[in-house]
């Protein structure tokens, strides 16, 4: 028996047999979670530094196969005092091999969305299938001129000249460089670098935390007593049972470890629900402590 179902979109929000978009409200903030797709990798990106036969029990645990691990990537669309803020763009046309992955653009349309409303982009960081979206032809040509595009100074630094020595993703390096390079090229005028922080619309502001990559961001939400964090890369599934696990795509795992282990400290004691890129779909709950590590608390489908 086969669980892989497809998700199928056509008309604006009529048929899509499987749900790509999920929307909940931060007081005043409307947010809508959006599923770009899943992309297979080798399952052993997820954790660098394990035991492979840690990493395989962790895999076997969830029913899933040890050589392959789909990823899911999310990306966000927050609406707030009269600004539309697209976080992220996914992976565009960036894995052509991948089908099942990139698919913003056809599922922005699903919901409804005109590309042309957003007036802000924020990106956690430059990975590909992070900026991907920006550079396929059905976002690139239908943003607004212009929109400002806000990320981390010391992302926009390091990618400059950028430093893979700590990295294990094999042959990744040339497909990182190349996309960032193009987006650079593309959207250059358009970059808003912020140092610390920044916020982008009321109650929605991006904080670089680092780790993941230098220039790596959180965007916080809060508005009334409500609050949500979107952790981008800063936590991948494995991490709430493993957070020294390293990501073969942390550009500084030691750091990576810290900022995680510090954010998920500061969620778990908090309450505050949190959303992340690679996390299962929709990817919206909660961490709760679970002795020396920690749990993630899937939310419930609000209907």
């Amino acid at each position: 028996m086969s669980l892989d179902i497809t998700s199928h979109t056509g008309r604006p929000g009529t048929d899509e047999l499987v749900p790509s978009r999920y929307a909940l409200r931060v007081g005043e903030i409307d947010v809508l979670v959006i599923s770009d797709g899943v992309f297979p990798l080798a399952a052993a990106t997820l954790a660098t530094n394990a035991d492979p036969a840690d990493l395989a029990a962790w895999l076997d645990d969830r029913l899933q196969p040890k050589d392959v691990y789909k990823w899911p990537l999310n990306v966000v669309v927050v609406r707030s005092g009269g600004r539309t803020v697209l976080i992220d763009s996914g992976a565009g046309s960036e894995f052509p091999d991948f089908p099942g992955v990139g698919q913003l653009a056809t599922r922005l349309d699903a919901a409804g969305i005109d590309p042309a409303s957003v007036t802000d982009v924020v990106l956690t960081h430059l990975h590909v299938d992070h900026v991907g979206g920006l550079l396929a032809d059905g976002l690139r040509g239908r943003l607004r001129p212009g929109v400002p595009i806000h990320l981390a100074a010391a992302e926009a630094g390091f990618w400059s000249s950028p430093d893979f020595s700590r990295n294990t993703f094999g042959g990744f390096p040339d497909v990182l460089r190349s996309a960032e390079e193009r987006f650079v090229n593309v959207y250059r005028s358009q970059l808003r670098p912020f140092e610390k922080e920044y916020e982008v619309a009321p109650g929605v502001v991006v904080c670089r935390t680092g780790g993941h990559t230098p220039g790596h961001s959180v965007v916080r939400l809060a508005s009334g007593g409500d609050r949500l964090t979107f952790l981008g890369d800063a936590v991948f599934p494995d991490h709430f049972d493993h957070p020294d696990w390293h990501n073969a795509f942390d550009h500084d795992p030691e750091e990576a470890v810290r900022v995680r282990v510090s954010l998920l400290r500061e969620l778990a004691e908090t309450g505050e629900p949190l959303m992340a890129a690679h996390l299962p779909f929709p990817s919206v709950g909660r961490v709760a402590v679970a002795g020396n590590v920690f749990r993630f608390v899937p939310a419930d489908w609000e209907y």
